[in-house]
């Protein structure tokens, strides 16, 4: 009889501990980790926090503003082996217009820059005043002060801190040529095939620049 109890109360704590160890996969599995906003916070802190790619974190909050970020908002946080790529795939947004795959182009003082892609967007300007801004004032995502070459993007379209050769526009703010860009800011209403270039000046001057239609070469 005791031998019976012994052996009984063996297989039993076996089994728990299989159900356990089953139970505790499924759960790391089928759901990442939340974390809740505090004062300061910003995908960026988070993504280098949590050692979570920037895209990755931003993908999985896709319903999230990330210029408006509220104390007490619950954030996802996905796992490491979630990639940007495939939640990026499920995304439902209007694509850039491709142009061309490849090649070289000539920039700013005559430079040649070789390209991966060659693509349109419909791009507006934007100014450092605090009107436009509001709390983050005249910086970037990233903190970095606001300067001719800072653009805002759409992150689901061209990932944060891509190089990008932008021309076709008409304003007397920037070079004729083209600037030398890079994708370090966003905005709430920046999204799809649209893009936002930083110009120097007042709102009212950065209003003359409308909307335009831009090429857009990202650069290797």
């Amino acid at each position: 009889m005791w031998r019976y109890y012994v052996l009984k109360k063996a297989l039993l704590a076996s089994a728990a501990i299989a159900l356990s160890i089953t139970i505790s996969a499924g759960t790391a599995h089928a759901s990442a980790n939340t974390h809740t906003v505090a004062n300061k916070d910003t995908f960026w802190t988070l993504s280098q926090h949590y050692k979570v790619p920037l895209q990755t974190l931003l993908d999985a909050n896709a319903s999230v503003d990330p210029m408006n970020l509220q104390v007490g908002m619950k954030l996802d946080i996905p796992g490491k082996e979630q990639s940007s790529e495939s939640l990026k795939a499920m995304a439902d947004t209007s694509a850039a217009v491709p142009l061309a795959k490849g090649g070289h182009v000539q920039g700013p003082g005559g430079y040649d820059y070789a390209y991966t892609e060659q693509l349109s967007f419909s791009a507006t300007a934007y100014t450092a005043a605090a009107s436009e801004n509001g709390k983050w004032g005249g910086v970037d995502y990233f903190g970095n002060r606001l300067k001719v070459g800072t653009i805002a993007v759409d992150p689901k379209m061209i990932p944060l801190g891509t190089k990008l050769f932008i021309t076709g526009y008409q304003y007397d703010g920037l070079p004729s040529v083209g600037i030398i860009a890079t994708a370090s800011d966003m905005g709430g209403s920046i999204k799809g095939n649209r893009i936002d270039i930083f110009v120097p000046g007042s709102t009212q001057q950065a209003m003359k620049f409308g909307i335009q239609k831009v090429e857009a070469y990202i650069l290797k």
